[in-house]
């Protein structure tokens, strides 16, 4: 069950997962919460060109991505946009998953399948635009 509708929110979030129900399912999550997402990107390199296109507030990125992981995507887009708050996701994972994502910049780690329950706002403060 999806978390219940919350106020509105300035985070701007880029989406990142090359799955298209997934991204369909998480913009429905976000946009719930109140986030707005200002992009979708199935791809490493998508999701570097729309990070600088769009300049979003926060990025959700899967793991598993068949240009490249996320956790070396979170790691470009928090060295060029050190503002942006980067949470990585997956389906599927590990105990190490957590410690890869705090090494690569991410400021977390959250698995898909716990999205709708945890609290986003300890990984995107709800202040808006940097």
């Amino acid at each position: 069950m999806l978390a219940p509708e919350t106020p509105s929110t300035d985070v701007r979030v880029l989406i990142v997962d090359d799955t298209t129900c997934c991204r369909q399912t998480v913009c429905e999550l976000l946009e719930r919460r109140g986030y707005e997402v200002a992009g979708e990107a199935a791809g490493v390199d998508a999701a570097l060109r729309m990070a600088e296109s769009i300049q979003p507030d926060a990025a959700l990125l899967d793991v598993h991505l068949p240009d490249g992981n996320g956790f070396e995507l979170a790691e470009r887009l928090t060295r060029s946009h050190p503002g942006m708050a980067v949470l990585l996701t997956s389906a599927d994972f590990d105990e190490h998953f957590y410690a890869r994502a705090d090494a690569s910049g991410a400021r977390g780690f959250v698995p898909k399948s716990q999205l709708a329950q945890v609290k986003l706002e300890r990984f995107w403060p709800g202040n808006g635009r940097r």
